[in-house]
């Protein structure tokens, strides 16, 4: 289930983030995770597994005009290879609907799939109803 993030949510949240390499630091960590927190234009949705019940990922995102770039993914090791990453770009896609969804140089390779898949999916509709 996609969510907004939450202060509640903060310790789960950094510990998502420390899987991302460049945050593997801790000062450079809490210093990402106070950029999220304080500045309006950078929002962190969570990914919470409804079987478990627990928050398995999170997406951190920077928000401008017409584009929504995600800046970090993470992902808890035992819920890899599941297809959440492309449930979390689904639902910034619901929460942004007029925006463009780029990434970073570490993110773009995770959009591109995303983005193959969403094609594969509307030929698959577009052959369906001819």
């Amino acid at each position: 289930m996609f969510i907004s993030y939450n202060q509640s949510c903060e310790k789960i949240a950094m510990g998502l983030l420390s899987y991302v390499t460049d945050l593997k630091n801790v000062a450079r960590l809490k210093a990402e995770m106070e950029s999220y927190i304080e500045n309006a234009d950078r929002k962190l949705f969570l990914w919470k597994d409804e079987e478990t019940d627990n928050i398995v990922a999170l997406i951190g995102i920077e928000i401008s005009e017409a584009v929504v770039l995600v800046r970090h993914i993470a992902v808890s090791p035992s819920f890899r290879k599941e297809g959440i990453v492309h449930r979390l770009l689904d639902g910034l896609q619901q929460q942004y609907p007029a925006s463009a969804i780029n990434g970073t140089l570490e993110t773009a390779a995770f959009i591109a799939r995303w983005n193959q898949k969403q094609q594969a999916r509307a030929d698959e509709e577009t052959s369906g109803s001819v």
